[in-house]
């Protein structure tokens, strides 16, 4: 127990919360692996609730215990639970596809160095989110903020809207029996909000990383949102909400890429006519049902009629049986309409178009959901 409290205020003399049930948890699991190889690990699982304390915790089981990571032996379990973070070999054969995957498995050790983040915030959210093409760990980080913030504040939003304020309709006409001598207050009742949101997210080239970013906010502020479901699409649709449930979202956002490769869903081309006629066909919703489209309203591979894409009668539909069809557009407003966007047909068809060009456009409009 006296190693287990010594780490532990190890922890915390490094910026790692650590709570006494923690502690508490820490010593069953020493007194369960004591003396096996998978101490280490199990360990790490009471310890380490974010990524970026992952570091730290690898110091101060050092210093408390003396077994520098590298000298433990690459069979042991160990090392295999704290490494799984690698390369799927699932997809060998491709150089491309590969180094995508090595790319993400290097992106968890940096998010580790991120306890503080030194960047730019202002800069970042207000930069053109075509440019955040990279796996960098500072942006990835800062969406997993933004999801927060928007959940806290939607969330903050719905409590509000439980409260009972007067009704002034219903009390003048409570108290017309009193002559206005006598003021019974009526209270409002509180709103009914179970609308369901559905995200449909273009991963096509031109949206690639931008869906990226999308996906990791949405990860974060879910909690608030009734019933959501998550699909990809670029000339087909794929759910991938299960991948909502991961409790991490470094694993929600590598399982992602994963999902996207096997699906051959990497630098494809729109055809948002069969993407969008495999969703109405395949997918249940109703009236009360909002339906999320990012997409730069390009339908590069999609059947044309007149010189009109058929996708637009798809959109109608969707408007007509939604409640509301919402399209974040992350091109400037400037380029809507230009050589094949069709914007202007897509909001004659009934669906809404925003521009989310930067970060926080994006989570200004998540927001208001």
């Amino acid at each position: 127990m006296k190693r287990i409290i010594h780490l532990s205020n190890i922890l915390r003399d490094k910026g790692v919360p650590v709570s006494v049930r923690g502690t508490m948890d820490a010593s069953e699991a020493y007194r369960i692996f004591k003396g096996r190889p998978e101490l280490r690990d199990a360990l790490f699982s009471v310890y380490v609730k974010d990524v970026r304390y992952a570091g730290a915790f690898m110091e101060a089981y050092e210093e408390v215990f003396g077994i520098p990571a590298e000298s433990e032996s690459e069979g042991s379990g160990a090392s295999e639970g704290l490494h799984h973070l690698k390369a799927s070999e699932n997809f060998s054969g491709n150089s491309e596809v590969e180094m995508g995957i090595e790319e993400i498995a290097q992106l968890k050790p940096e998010i580790e160095e991120l306890a503080d983040p030194s960047m730019d915030v202002a800069a970042v959210m207000d930069r053109d989110m075509s440019t955040l093409n990279s796996f960098d760990p500072e942006i990835f980080e800062l969406c997993r903020r933004l999801g927060i913030k928007i959940a806290n504040r939607r969330s903050r939003r719905l409590r509000q809207s439980r409260r009972m304020k007067p009704d002034i309709r219903r009390s003048i006409r409570k108290n017309i029996k009193h002559g206005g001598t006598v003021l019974e207050l009526i209270r409002s009742e509180p709103r009914e909000r179970k609308s369901q949101h559905i995200f449909l997210s273009d991963v096509s080239g031109s949206c690639d990383w931008i869906s990226n970013w999308f996906f990791c906010i949405i990860y974060a502020a879910q909690r608030t949102f009734y019933r959501s479901r998550f699909f990809d699409f670029d000339s087909r649709i794929v759910e991938t909400t299960h991948l909502l449930d991961e409790d991490d979202l470094y694993d929600a956002f590598r399982n992602l890429r994963e999902s996207r490769i096997r699906n051959l869903m990497i630098h494809g081309t729109s055809n948002m006519y069969t993407a969008f006629r495999d969703f109405i066909e395949g997918v249940t919703f109703t009236g009360k049902s909002y339906i999320v489209i990012l997409s730069d309203c390009r339908d590069w591979a999609g059947p044309r009629r007149d010189g009109i894409p058929e996708s637009v009668e798809l959109v109608a539909e969707m408007s007509e049986r939604a409640r509301k069809v919402l399209i974040l557009n992350p091109e400037p407003e400037k380029k809507w309409d230009v050589v094949d966007s069709c914007v202007s047909l897509y909001r004659d068809a009934g669906a809404s178009v925003m521009e989310v060009r930067t970060l926080r456009q994006l989570a200004e409009v998540i927001e208001r959901l």
